[in-house]
């Protein structure tokens, strides 16, 4: 195993001395600021575009240009594709995928409607959503809920190859986006609420023949560790390090799924992505730190070996999944040049890392209602440098199986979900759209039985007591300080990924359907228009013909909108969610359209 190890090391190393080996044809097109090449808008998961000619003086004049109806109802998220004169868009399942003609008033040039099971839907934790397609050298990468990886023609939509990438009878189903890097494409998988032991792999994007597979959990040769030289805060987290932190082999039941967003540094050659919550959700169950659930990787490109990890919840008794989008930037913190990660968990911290070292520099909370750790041990002298220090009455493992601890907050779907935040270097300042929800968690024993429910809790979920009233606020956030600048309360969760841009404005969506402007400084509402139906997609913006246009996604649905995309009304469906957001059916309805604006002409 050290022999492998060593030898995929001096790999990588080799890879990093050749930075022009990246898949060049993508990364011209994430430099050019008039198309949309990658969900995340570029490879640092920034969301900025550089285009200004809608700006925070004329904003208010958005008008609607024109509209896109999907065909299909239920949650929308991620957004499409602007890849030259072509505009990519995906539905939930069944995950159909357009490309319309932008030259031609949005033309449909193609349509491909994979054959999937059905019964995959009941499999899907927190609705059929699809986080987007990706694109590279001519090829349009998706990932289907059933796992099944598809590679179309862009021009055509013929497909070119597919592979399975898991089972969706164990339980194991995508939401996801995928990831190009150079000639892999980076893919990811759900399925912690069945007891799936999750991994990321990668896949060749000429033939989809797996390259490399990383286990969350398990034996150093399945995780892809190195002993000796994969640190966890500056420090090798030697031998078995994820196999010494379970009890018994409930780890090959262990979750630590990876249905997050994804970023990569072409310098350090690095990709960056967390792993969910631990299977069961009832802690009880599977004593000790369980790791490498809830943590950040940073792995070799090329090899999949980890450079660094960093578990942000050890033993997570409240589904606080780290999944969320690791943003790269290069800042000046404390008078240096810093190569940082910033990082916005679901346990409501907004942590601030070197993202070539994976030392922690700033851990806080990004909400002032977060209770279930007091704070984060930042004192690098001490034993439990880096964890966070709980309060025994949140905690649901000192609590007991069966008993109802109430007043956690933030609830299980966190602070900040998958809804990515954005990042203005004209600012300095993070954009986050987060949930200001808070809950009660009944753990309880289950037993696990394969492609079944393994999750052993009830939960309650409402707004945060003692605050504004509502479920959520958009938030500008400074990474160096760990400090709000500025927050605007909303009724309900902001479910909808931010864009910042040179214009100095930032976009969000609601989840009654407004998309809203706000000013980059200062967070003065610039402009709002109600879309048909709530909005869980990500604003996209681009250049067609000398005009900046902005899109979105609007189709209420997702972990918050479950109870009308599904049709609940149990209070404690969805995780609880249902009676959380039961409000919410008076605002909005169903829907599936992609809403384009632009100024007059």
């Amino acid at each position: 195993m050290r022999k492998v190890l060593a030898a995929a090391f001096v790999t990588a190393a080799a890879a990093y001395a050749w930075p022009a080996m990246a898949n060049d044809g993508l990364m011209n097109i994430i430099k050019d600021p008039k198309q949309w090449g990658i969900q995340t808008g570029d490879y640092a998961n920034t969301r900025y575009s550089k285009l200004d000619e809608v700006n925070a003086g004329n904003v208010g004049k958005l008008q609607v240009a024109w509209t896109f109806s999907t065909g299909v109802l239920r949650g929308h998220e991620g957004g499409p594709l602007i890849i030259g004169d072509v505009m990519y868009v995906h539905t939930p399942f069944p995950n159909i995928v357009y490309a319309l003609d932008l030259n031609n008033d949005g033309r449909i040039l193609w349509k491909y409607e994979p054959k999937q099971d059905p019964n995959v839907i009941p499999v899907m934790c927190c609705d059929t959503v699809n986080r987007g397609l990706a694109y590279s050298d001519g090829t349009i990468f998706l990932h289907q809920a059933d796992t099944t990886l598809v590679a179309l023609d862009a021009k055509t939509g013929a497909k070119k190859w597919s592979v399975v990438n898991g089972d969706p009878k164990k339980g194991e189903t995508n939401t996801a986006t995928v990831m190009p890097v150079k000639d892999k494409v980076i893919v990811g998988i759900s399925g912690g609420e069945f007891g799936v032991r999750c991994h990321v792999t990668a896949y060749d994007t000429k033939t989809g023949k797996q390259v490399w597979r990383g286990y969350s959990i398990g034996p150093d040769s399945d995780i892809l560790v190195d002993p000796e030289k994969t640190t966890d805060l500056g420090k090798p987290v030697g031998k078995d390090s994820s196999l010494k932190s379970w009890e018994g082999d409930q780890w090959k039941i262990g979750g630590g799924c990876t249905w997050g967003w994804y970023s990569y540094d072409p310098e350090t050659n690095l990709v960056y992505y967390g792993s969910g919550n631990p299977s069961t959700w009832n802690p009880s169950q599977r004593p000790g730190d369980n790791k490498w659930s809830m943590t950040i990787w940073a792995r070799d490109a090329d090899t999949g070996v980890a450079k660094w990890v960093y578990q942000m919840t050890p033993h997570d008794e409240w589904d606080y999944d780290g999944v969320n989008e690791m943003i790269l930037t290069d800042q000046k913190m404390d008078g240096k040049d810093r190569k940082l990660l910033t990082h916005f968990d679901r346990n409501g911290f907004g942590y601030t890392l070197d993202r070539v070292t994976g030392d922690l520099l700033v851990a806080e909370k990004y909400d002032p209602a977060v209770n279930w750790a007091t704070k984060v041990d930042m004192d690098r002298s001490s034993p439990t440098f880096g964890r966070p220090q709980v309060v025994s009455k949140y905690s649901t493992a000192q609590q007991g199986e069966d008993v109802n601890t109430k007043g956690i907050c933030p609830a299980a779907l966190g602070t900040k979900d998958q809804q990515p935040a954005a990042f203005s270097p004209k600012t300095g300042l993070f954009y986050v759209p987060t949930n200001h929800v808070c809950m009660d968690y009944e753990p309880f024993r289950v037993s696990y039985t394969a492609g079944q429910p393994y999750v052993g809790a009830t939960l309650s979920m409402y707004p945060a007591p003692n605050s504004h009233g509502g479920m959520g606020n958009f938030i500008a956030w400074d990474n160096t300080k760990g400090k709000i600048v500025w927050s605007l309360p909303e009724p309900f969760s902001v479910w909808s990924g931010a864009l910042a841009t040179a214009g100095d404005v930032v976009f969000y969506g609601t989840l009654e359907g407004y998309l809203k402007a706000v000013d980059s400084k200062t967070g003065k509402e610039l402009y709002k228009f109600k879309t048909p139906s709530g909005i869980i997609g990500n604003v996209t913006t681009y250049e067609h013909k000398g005009k900046q246009y902005i899109a979105i996604l609007s189709g209420v649905g997702g972990w918050a909108g479950i109870g009308l995309a599904a049709g609940l009304t149990d209070p404690n469906a969805g995780l609880g969610a249902v009676g959380g957001y039961a409000a919410l059916s008076s605002y909005t309805n169903l829907g599936g359209q992609l809403t384009v604006f632009a100024l007059p002409n």
